[in-house]
């Protein structure tokens, strides 16, 4: 009998595979007329208001983004209140690293969601397990070689990542002690997403509430408490990481809707390769972010060095306008997350309906959301900025910065649409389609403005490859979507 190493209440309607060694004869059940929806109901993802599932989901999940955002944001101001743009700069440059953790967390914790959802919905009780097993483990595999390839090559990667002799040695002690929790910021992270599909979004949302507040309380104790500027803030967040990470291993033994044993966490080519397919939309686009951020940085040292403002302070400011976006995704990124097991279960279950009526609730807050951060954005670019610096900031600082953050986040209004869309597709398990219009934004539109434009027009041409790529990616986007609901109205009337 294989060691069981998770446990949980299972559901009348099935128990752990056959052979996988599931609990002793009348044990671990439910008690007899307790729990579960009433009788022919089936899962609650396929009957209770959508209205009343995308509360329930979507909002820890928004909750959650926000708080994942605030790990970077606090950072941010601590250590450009401290230290000025040149700490800011660090982080802008450390930034990458970040993304592509992210990148790792989404691919299995996307992947293996939106997959033990969709087999829940098709009534296979004994497959969905493997998934969430395999996504665990997978997390925590990356996270360590991750870790290992920083630390061993990271002066080369930070300066091709865009670092000046004067950026350098800040992002050098910053990266070397953040890199020892990416295990930990992958597996809290797309973990997260693994307890949100189970049914626990509360979890989730308490997980990452739990890291933010660390964070937060010891970036003012290490940082401007102790002194200990950029070493402070890393440490800081490492430690709130691991916080996050411990919260979902301990819920890990305690799952609610399935069985999970250790031939679950065993690695499987075709259950970690169906987990990619699906992941591969949300993953690319984080890949994308990281690869903007590099080329980002490189156009601003180069461009950045033949203007007034030379190469560190538009770097500064990128990263702060980063990660200041970054507050609006989240939110974004979180209503489309909280659809993500409606989505799933309902089109496996063919209740199209449903699905619509997710996607279209979370298109209508996402457009809300989106419109009030560009009006905040226009209007007061010039106070944003001021929160993250000090007396060493310069007045170009301040003038390139104003400048940047209107132009770049001019379509914020419409940069909803691109990740409501993508994981709309995986949540539908259709991946190539949610994998392409990842890559519209970032791959196929920014980078080659971000290459072509300032060839003409110096740092102005940076400034404006963003808004550009915005327009043309979610011009793509709705029509991928409108084809998309019409297909889906097809079958409705079949």
């Amino acid at each position: 009998m294989n060691e069981r190493i998770y446990g949980g209440m299972a559901s009348r309607t099935g128990g752990p595979p056959e052979g996988v060694g599931g609990p002793p004869e009348g044990v671990g059940g439910p008690p007899q007329g307790a729990g579960g929806p009433p009788e022919g109901m089936g899962n609650p993802l396929g009957f209770v208001p959508v209205g009343s599932l995308m509360m329930k989901f979507a909002i820890p999940s928004i909750i959650g983004m926000l708080v994942s955002a605030l790990y970077n944001i606090v950072d941010q101001l601590f250590i450009g209140n401290a230290i000025g743009p040149l700490g800011n700069a660090a982080t802008g440059i450390a930034f990458p690293f970040s993304t592509a953790c992210m990148a790792v967390a989404l691919l299995f914790g996307i992947g293996g969601a939106s997959c033990f959802n969709l087999t829940l919905g098709m009534g296979d009780k004994k497959k969905a397990p493997y998934f969430a097993g395999n996504a665990l483990s997978m997390l925590v595999i990356l996270g360590v070689i991750i870790s290992a390839v920083t630390l061993i090559f990271l002066t080369p990667l930070l300066k091709c990542f865009g670092a000046s002799p004067a950026i350098l040695p800040y992002a050098k002690e910053y990266v070397r002690y953040t890199a020892l929790g990416f295990p930990f910021l992958i597996l809290g992270t797309g973990g997260g997403h693994i307890v949100r599909a189970d049914g626990s979004p509360k979890v989730t949302m308490i997980c990452n509430i739990s890291g933010a507040v660390v964070n937060t309380i010891l970036d003012a104790i290490f940082v401007l408490g102790l002194g200990w500027g950029m070493k402070g803030a890393a440490i800081a967040t490492v430690i709130a990481q691991v916080v996050s990470a411990l919260i979902v291993v301990i819920y890990c033994f305690n799952f609610k809707t399935v069985f999970l044993f250790g031939s679950h966490l065993i690695p499987s080519f075709k259950v970690v390769s169906r987990i990619c397919s699906i992941g591969m939309a949300s993953c690319f686009n984080q890949l994308a972010i990281t690869i903007v951020q590099i080329v980002l940085n490189n156009s601003l040292k180069y461009y950045g060095a033949m203007s007034k403002y030379g190469s560190d302070d538009p770097i500064a400011v990128a990263s702060i306008v980063m990660k200041v976006n970054m507050i609006v995704f989240s939110i974004v990124i979180g209503l489309a997350q909280g659809t993500q097991p409606i989505e799933s279960f309902n089109y496996g279950a063919q209740k199209y309906d449903r699905v619509k009526s997710a996607f279209w609730m979370a298109v209508k807050a996402g457009a809300g959301i989106s419109l009030i951060a560009f009006v905040c954005f226009q209007l007061f670019p010039r106070q944003i900025l001021g929160f993250f610096a000090n007396n060493n900031a310069s007045e170009g600082y301040y003038e390139f910065g104003s400048k940047f953050l209107r132009i770049c986040l001019f379509f914020t209004w419409l940069n909803c649409l691109q990740p409501i869309i993508s994981t709309f597709f995986t949540s539908i398990g259709k991946p190539v389609k949610g994998v392409f219009l990842s890559l519209t934004r970032q791959i196929l539109f920014f980078i080659p403005l971000l290459v072509v434009l300032p060839m003409f027009f110096q740092i102005d041409g940076v400034t404006f490859a963003g808004p550009i790529a915005d327009l043309l990616s979610a011009t793509v986007a709705i029509l991928m979507a409108r084809a998309e609901f019409k297909d889906i109205h097809e079958r409705e009337w079949m």
